[in-house]
């Protein structure tokens, strides 16, 4: 036993085939994809994830058909059934979902309807496929609880902030989550900085998840006009896109992070 933190997983929320690209060479576990991630991250395109799969790292795909809250109607929760199915025939290795009742707790029918639909996708496929409950969790009002609910409903995973602004902040809870639901994997994600690293991992999460993000330069020669609620001036109407760099330091803080038995012995 070296005190470095063996096994544990770095995965980097990108936009686009570009993204998982630079995810992919710098050594990212995988990656999530979802599309607008300026409102949190909504369902990416058939397409993308064809083209983002093609690049090589396994790609979890997120499904979440508006911004907003996660409370959702019959009609969306079908929908996002459906999205589930194609963004797995489009090449995705797994899919990042989640909803949550008016009262703040997990939606379990809701949760295993498209849990369930991606594991039917997978049969029919002849694959598994990974099931991960995203950061609604951080919206309900007990993250402990609902993490506990989740191996029998068909979830691989849970990306959480702890309940928190941030991952950091949220430490304690998240160390919670993690002993509250053995048999589930709980990645650390929510405003994760490279300095938080060591800690998020010696507290016993399996996987760190950040954007690994920078604004994209605009390129634009003409007039600026606004076109919609998010771009309030010039330099701040454009997306974001993955940063090499980030990926790479990232890669280099996870693996050289102390695991959670070498950080309890100190």
């Amino acid at each position: 036993m070296t005190g470095r933190n063996a096994g544990a997983a770095l995965e980097i929320a990108v936009t686009s085939p570009a993204g998982a690209r630079a995810a992919l060479a710098h050594s990212a576990d995988r990656v999530e994809l979802c599309g607008a991630l300026e409102l949190g991250g909504l369902t990416p395109s058939a397409a993308s994830v064809e083209a983002a799969a093609a690049v090589g790292p396994p790609v979890q795909a997120l499904v979440r058909c508006r911004p907003g809250d996660f409370v959702y109607e019959a009609e969306e929760i079908a929908l996002m059934a459906a999205e589930v199915r194609s963004v797995l025939a489009s090449g995705a290795a797994g899919v990042v979902v989640g909803a949550l009742t008016a009262e703040g707790v997990l939606d379990r029918d809701a949760v295993a309807r498209l849990a369930e639909a991606a594991h039917e996708a997978g049969r029919d496929r002849g694959r598994d496929v990974e099931v991960t409950l995203h950061r609604a969790v951080d919206q309900s009002a007990d993250p402990v609880a609902t993490a506990a609910l989740l191996r029998p409903l068909g979830i691989t995973r849970v990306l959480s902030s702890g309940g928190a602004a941030t991952a950091a902040a949220g430490l304690a809870t998240l160390a919670e989550m993690a002993a509250a639901a053995p048999g589930l994997e709980v990645m650390a994600g929510g405003g994760v900085r490279l300095g938080d690293i060591p800690a998020l991992l010696g507290a016993g999460v399996a996987a760190v998840h950040l954007s690994a993000k920078t604004r994209a330069e605009p390129r634009r020669a003409g007039t600026w006009t606004p076109l919609g609620t998010a771009g309030t001036s010039p330099d701040e109407d454009t997306h974001f896109v993955t940063d090499p760099a980030l990926v790479a330091a990232a890669r280099r803080a996870v693996d050289a992070a102390p695991g959670p038995l070498a950080s309890r012995a100190r």
